[in-house]
């Protein structure tokens, strides 16, 4: 089996028991967009953590990112964020199990390697209503600085060199699907699967 193994197999939730009636309590993920940037839109997303307890939420990182372990609505969450956050933000909403069933293990797998290499990931707002073709590169010509490996269901996963000028293409991505993306870094994303599976 290989090292990562674990990581690619999808697993039905059930933190900290299941609900009425044996019902399977399923994990949500919430990411927030364009938060803690440069001074802007700043926030505690620990404190923001414990302020929904009652919900055991998990804060993963500084980016807003959450992993909502307890029974709560995608309306309702979106709603306790919005009283609690002092800015209006944009929020995407996953299960948990749709991360854990994410191959990102395997197209990392023969992506370009390197020390100037991040592997990234990019949740969607929804699905794009047209999936382009992938790989792509960005730019078009010459040496790339961002490449798509590929769409997932809600997700886009690929890598970026670490240049100034790619915060502009990672910007390009919305425009390209169709729909909003917020994006995470590989390292973030296994720290949510890993709470996730520590949630089972």
């Amino acid at each position: 089996m290989p090292p990562n193994r674990r990581l690619l197999q999808p697993s039905r939730l059930r933190p900290r028991g299941e609900g009425r009636e044996g019902r399977e309590i399923v994990a949500l993920v919430a990411f927030l967009r364009g938060v803690n940037v440069g001074g802007h839109r700043a926030f505690r997303p620990r404190v923001l953590a414990e302020e929904l307890a009652r919900y055991d939420v998990v804060n993963v990182g500084a980016a807003g990112t959450f992993v909502i372990r307890r029974p709560i609505t995608r309306a309702q969450l979106r709603a306790e964020l919005s009283r609690r956050l002092p800015f209006t933000a944009q929020v995407m909403i996953c299960e948990g199990r749709e991360l854990l069933a994410l191959r990102a293990d395997d197209l990392f797998r023969k992506a370009p390697k390197g020390p100037d290499v991040v592997r990234f990931v990019s949740v969607m707002a929804k699905r794009p209503r047209l999936v382009p073709t992938t790989p792509i590169n960005l730019p078009r010509e010459g040496t790339w600085l961002l490449r798509i490996l590929a769409t997932e269901n809600r997700f886009l996963v690929g890598v970026y060199r670490r240049r100034m000028r790619v915060i502009g293409y990672l910007g390009t991505i919305d425009r390209l699907l169709g729909v909003a993306v917020t994006t995470r870094n590989w390292n973030t994303i296994r720290s949510v699967v890993k709470v996730l599976q520590d949630s089972t």
